[in-house]
């Protein structure tokens, strides 16, 4: 069977790392040619709009997905009339805009920030006063990794932001929580409905990039894990949704509110290549194939430490215990995902203990 994937970046890679111990082959499309992907199956280089290109990748596939949030939906569409497409492209058309993904929320009861639209000058003043401040103002549509948002904590900060506001880029004001602790869920629902989750994690975030994953959540309560799973599984079934699904929640007071949602596998769950009893990757493969799905639970524990921007000495890495190092094949740049680590332990004690030096490494790489 042939999977088409739509971008070829680190998770495209991933996700045919995944797909060849189960007989698949891989074609991507993407409108850069050195891809993290490309070693792994057929490659088209052309723009996403290239209507022959995408007629040329998805002709002949029996499935096509995506790896990043920002392909266009009209792209996604076209290629639903050569093979089916999933996630289905009303999901990803959703998660591409804040507004309409809040809206979403709000109308399944899942807990959001306070927000209001943003198009003017005027609709900010107004939304600071209804909102309060701090807030956090974003642009609707392509922010990731903390780009296109602006936090507001004085009047000062409101009046250097009227330039944004008035500048014609769709914006959306966020109510700025005092979370206690950001959490993920990874869900999953294949073709016929069946539905797994994988254990929260908590995330921990340095200028708006992802540094650190810990699988599970430490100190997590049944009362949570049932609310965000309650959440997630409304969402797979209002969008009738087929494949992975991440949430990014903010847990404040003891309750979930939902910041994002992701429709694709998530850097927060890479963890579960060693982790997990099945990958989020071979997870997602398996949803959109209507395979049985495999089990979630964490091995013992998990973490997941990125590798940003520049690349440390990764000799102690390869020669420490239940450390496993994954690499991109992408050029050092600042701010960019180069890599990941995955290190496992029986308990979350150990975890601790054997993660320490790691984390030293990597910060000391400045990552």
């Amino acid at each position: 069977m042939i999977v088409g994937v739509l971008g070829g970046g680190q998770l495209g890679r991933m996700l045919a790392l995944a797909g060849y111990p189960l007989g698949l082959k891989f074609r991507f499309l993407d409108a850069v040619r050195d891809v993290p992907a490309a070693p792994l199956g057929r490659r088209i280089t052309a723009p996403f709009d290239d209507k022959d290109a995408l007629t040329r990748f998805a002709r002949g596939t029996d499935v096509v997905t995506y790896e990043f949030e920002n392909v266009p939906v009209d792209s996604a569409a076209f290629a639903e009339s050569f093979a089916p497409v999933f996630p289905p492209p009303k999901a990803l058309a959703t998660a591409q805009d804040r507004l309409s993904e809040k809206e979403l929320f709000t109308r399944l009861g899942i807990p959001v920030p306070a927000y209001a639209p943003v198009s003017s000058p005027e609709d900010l003043a107004a939304a600071v006063e209804r909102i309060g401040l701090p807030a956090v103002l974003k642009t609707r549509r392509f922010g990731y990794d903390g780009k296109g948002q602006w936090v507001l904590r004085t009047p000062e900060d409101v009046e250097g932001a009227r330039l944004a506001a008035g500048g014609g880029t769709p914006l959306i004001l966020e109510q700025f929580l005092p979370f206690d602790r950001e959490l993920s869920i990874i869900a999953v629902r294949s073709r016929s409905g069946e539905l797994a989750f994988y254990p929260l994690v908590e995330n921990h975030h340095r200028e708006g990039i992802l540094r650190l994953s810990l699988a599970p959540a430490p100190h997590l309560s049944a009362a949570v894990t049932a609310e965000a799973e309650s959440h997630a599984r409304r969402l797979l079934e209002a969008l009738d949704y087929v494949g992975v699904l991440t949430i990014e929640f903010f847990e404040y007071q003891g309750r979930l509110y939902a910041n994002e949602m992701a429709p694709r596998v998530h850097n927060s769950g890479h963890w579960t290549i060693e982790g997990a009893e099945t990958s989020q990757f071979e997870n997602h493969l398996r949803a959109i194939l209507d395979l049985p799905l495999g089990g979630t639970a964490v091995l013992g524990a998990a973490a997941m430490v990125n590798l940003i921007g520049a690349l440390p000495d990764l000799g102690p890495c390869y020669a420490g215990r239940d450390v496993h190092v994954h690499l991109y094949d992408k050029k050092p740049r600042k701010g960019r995902k180069l890599g990941h680590l995955t290190v496992r332990a029986a308990n979350p004690a150990e975890l601790a203990e054997r993660l320490a030096p790691v984390r030293a490494l990597v910060e000391a790489a400045g990552g």
